[in-house]
């Protein structure tokens, strides 16, 4: 199949909106501080940037309903995180679990694990309840939660796509299971490197 220069702008959109937060100019206000800090830091980590689009390649990988039931999931649980990240709940071992979701999602895509829709988007739930959490307590004070908490989400929707987006071009060119394993391959090998480093 031809690829199609038109087939190409969700990505072409997807990385405008990720751009910095910092190339907007005298942002004011609490809402409007909090909306852009959100937005950037599911960016400022490797560890986030690479769990958000593993579970975007997962879901695309899993299809059916899983395509969009289980990021779904991971940003309903993500925005949970997030407000006991804020409250300040204690949730023992987040690092741990962040880390974690970046090796089992790499995994789980390099071998191609197809879970029923419900326990997948457990799977990514579990995982995104770890990474609201981080992004909750680093809410720079000035924030508001509100503004904060879909700024972040919106970037970690947009991950997914990017995820979803590259999974279901790689199905289009019939080199789904060889390219969406090698990048699994890749997330799990950061993963187990970010772990040790």
């Amino acid at each position: 199949m031809k690829y199609r220069h038109r087939e190409s702008w969700p990505i072409a959109l997807a990385l405008l909106l990720l751009a910095p937060a910092s190339a907007m100019a005298h942002p004011e206000g609490g809402a409007v501080s909090g909306l852009l800090a959100g937005l950037s830091h599911p960016l400022l980590g490797a560890d986030h940037l690479l769990a958000m689009v593993a579970v975007g390649l997962w879901a695309a990988q899993l299809g059916g309903r899983a395509l969009w039931a289980t990021p779904a999931a991971f940003i309903v649980m993500l925005l949970l995180g997030g407000a006991c990240g804020i409250a300040n709940l204690a949730i023992p071992h987040i690092e741990a679990g962040i880390l974690s979701s970046v090796l089992i999602l790499g995994l789980l895509i390099t071998a191609a694990v197809r879970l029923p829709v419900l326990l997948s988007a457990v799977v990514v739930g579990i995982f995104a309840l770890f990474h609201g959490y981080a992004h909750g307590v680093e809410m720079p004070l000035a924030s508001g939660g509100i503004a904060y908490s879909l700024g972040f989400a919106l970037t970690t929707a947009l991950l997914h796509g990017i995820g979803i987006l590259l999974g279901l071009h790689a199905a289009r060119l019939r080199l789904a299971l060889p390219v969406t394993r090698l990048a699994g391959l890749a997330i799990a090998s950061a993963g187990a490197w970010l772990a040790v480093a």
